[in-house]
């Protein structure tokens, strides 16, 4: 069952700090990034100049970035490896339960929010069928040759839910602008070697492999996942555009579902956080 998405709740936001909510189900809060769709409402805040690594004193995890603390460059791509990498990690089969938390509609306790295609959809409808959802992964498995093993393919950061037709739309693609509107997930594109997210969460994809190539620097077994400034990267543990993908990062700042699913993840699942969620200005400071 698909149910479409409201938002009649977004005037209810509360104005303090999402970092303080609760890791429950029950603690959800709206998405309000850009979008181009009737009844999502754009997020007008901005992005933080790239600036030095020095977490704020209103920062609730300062504490835990402070390592970070004065560093910029790969100095400061350094520390925060060092930092995230202390995690628990979760079985590729507990990944259904987690997004089902991770990525539940605000509006809808019994929903999940799909990604790309934006919709509202049953948490009961997960498996493979054509018009279930399945498990996504934004940084595509192939990149790296990671699979679905426990680390880089299970890590809930990158991993997202997504209408099975549109999961095997994006492939292995890497992101670029442009292509063929893409049936099942209105404002997105997609052409021969690239996949266009919609712009409510061009920002989160871009967070979400900038993560994953700070996490996965070649330890831990697997593949020193980077990025670069092209598509076809294939199986190379690359993925790309970084130029565009730091623009979408600016346009696309993180916003409540984005911010309350990184509280969630470090609380209930991995125990460790997205550095570019809590700290914007980290992008520029490190690319």
């Amino acid at each position: 069952m698909r149910i479409s998405r409201t938002a009649g709740w977004a005037s209810a936001l509360a104005a303090t700090s999402l970092l303080l909510i609760p890791a429950t189900a029950s603690a959800v809060q709206e998405r309000t990034a850009a979008a181009p769709h009737a009844g999502q409402v754009r997020d007008t805040t901005t992005a933080t100049p790239a600036a030095a690594a020095a977490p704020s004193a209103a920062d609730p995890y300062a504490d835990y970035w402070a390592p970070a603390a004065g560093k910029t460059g790969a100095a400061l791509k350094s520390a925060l490896h060092g930092i995230i990498k202390n995690q628990s990690k979760v079985s590729y089969d507990g990944v259904w339960n987690a997004l089902k938390v991770t990525d539940q509609d605000p509006a809808n306790s019994n929903n999940v929010i799909l990604l790309y295609s934006g919709r509202s959809q049953s948490k009961s409808t997960n498996g493979g069928g054509a018009n279930d959802w399945n498990r996504e992964h934004v940084w595509a498995k192939s990149h790296g040759d990671f699979g679905t093993a426990t680390g880089p393919g299970t890590d809930l950061h990158h991993l997202r839910p997504e209408d099975v037709t549109v999961n095997s739309t994006r492939g292995n693609k890497d992101f670029d602008k442009g292509g063929s509107p893409v049936s099942e997930a209105p404002g997105s594109f997609t052409d021969g070697d690239s996949f266009e997210p919609r712009d409510a969460v061009k920002g989160d994809v871009a967070r979400m492999l900038l993560y994953m190539a700070v996490r996965y620097e070649g330890g831990d077994g697997f593949a020193d996942l980077e990025m670069n400034d092209k598509v076809n990267n294939g199986s190379a543990p690359a993925m790309g555009r970084i130029s565009l993908l730091k623009q979408w990062h600016q346009q696309d700042p993180p916003d409540a579902f984005e911010q309350r699913r990184n509280q969630v993840i470090h609380d209930t699942y991995q125990h460790n956080r997205n550095p570019f969620i809590d700290h914007p200005e980290w992008v520029g400071a490190i690319w």
